[in-house]
């Protein structure tokens, strides 16, 4: 089964060509560059770049797809991560021939910037209408959660579902935990009620003067201070014996704190300052993974998200596993942290396996679209 897949939730416009869970092509062009001088991402800026590369993204994943697969190149179909400028031109008889060729179009539709799902989707549906496909809506974190699963082209690596599941997300807007059951089927075990964990790290970051994206910097700090914990911040909600989290307050506590200390040497070794926030943002997480695995009794759990990029955090979460003697799956390939197609394609074959296609003239954006609405 093939499908096209877009995204443009945030700030990458992405599309990629998978079969079942193996991509076959893909392409990414991240914006992180156009918006690092505004110290995260600003819409209108994005639903301009979006607008701009769309068109050139998924017709370079076809090109890739047709030279690659259908004429039998012998160049590894991976990852493409992009400036953004095209190598030669696509002719529009090439791409017909290689869309032709495909089953279903998939696209994200939420949860995500507005302006920049509107984009993407509007792509998606004239595709679907020009070349009389079904057209397939994802939920963004639903493809986090299948990003664990996702397979480069040689089937790889070969990781069998053993259903239930319990998923984390962990991006720069959402922190929420899942009970996976089975594909398709999810149910929402605890999610934040403010800011997510990365929204958090990168808030540290920017009263920290470290610039956009914050987590990668302060990931590289607190491993310089061995990833200590200095100053005991905050972990919101520990005592509420529910899976829900909060970090806000964190955020607020560590704002007075600088302030209090901005004539002392305390604000000025920012490693420390680093490590320490992350080690309250981190063991809040682990702490509520492990109040869900003793709650569930299920010691299986898959991450997705960008901030499992940070090794650090796949190093606690792994200790929590081998307590339970169970097994963690993290993103299958680094390019999956992030925001990607790859994700989405995977997570619409499981969706087309179960005929949940979407209507391409009613097909709208939902900015706040929850998997709590399955």
């Amino acid at each position: 089964m093939l499908i096209i897949a877009i995204e443009t939730s945030a700030d990458e416009t992405a599309a990629a060509l998978t079969n079942g869970r193996k991509v076959l092509s893909n392409v990414i062009y991240s914006q992180i560059l156009l918006h690092k001088k505004w110290g995260g991402i600003y819409p209108s800026l994005a639903k301009r770049a979006h607008e701009e590369r769309i068109d050139w993204v998924v017709e370079e994943t076809l090109r890739k797809f047709y030279s690659q697969v259908i004429l039998g190149s012998e160049a590894t179909p991976e990852s493409l991560l992009d400036s953004g400028r095209p190598r030669r031109n696509v002719g529009v008889a090439r791409m017909t021939r290689g869309i032709d060729k495909i089953d279903y179009i998939a696209v994200t539709q939420g949860p995500g910037l507005a302006v920049a799902l509107e984009v993407g989707i509007k792509k998606a549906k004239e595709l679907a209408q020009k070349y009389n496909k079904k057209l397939i809506a994802v939920n963004h974190l639903e493809g986090h959660i299948y990003s664990c699963f996702v397979q480069n082209s040689n089937g790889n690596p070969k990781r069998d579902f053993k259903f239930p599941y319990l998923a984390l997300i962990i991006s720069g807007g959402h922190t929420e935990i899942v009970l996976f059951r089975d594909h398709i089927k999810y149910q929402v075990l605890g999610e934040t009620r403010d800011d997510a964990a990365g929204e958090a790290l990168d808030k540290a970051a920017k009263m920290l003067g470290l610039g956009y994206p914050g987590g990668p910097v302060m990931e590289r700090l607190a491993s310089e201070a061995n990833n200590r914990d200095f100053y005991r911040f905050p972990r919101p909600m520990l005592h509420s014996r529910n899976l829900d989290f909060s970090f806000s307050g964190l955020k607020t506590s560590f704002y007075y704190f600088l302030k209090k200390n901005s004539a002392t040497s305390e604000v000025k070794n920012i490693r420390k300052l680093a490590s320490s926030y992350q080690a309250a943002v981190f063991d809040t997480i682990v702490a509520k993974m492990d109040l869900a695995i003793k709650q569930t009794e299920i010691n299986r759990l898959i991450v997705g998200g960008g901030v499992i990029a940070n090794l650090h955090l796949r190093k606690l979460l792994r200790n929590l596993v081998r307590k339970y003697k169970g097994k963690v799956y993290f993103p299958s390939f680094k390019y999956l942290t992030g925001d990607n197609a790859a994700m989405i394609g995977v997570a619409a074959y499981y969706k087309a396996n179960k005929k949940l296609f979407s209507d391409s003239n009613s097909l709208d954006r939902i900015p706040r679209y929850s998997l709590s609405q399955f």
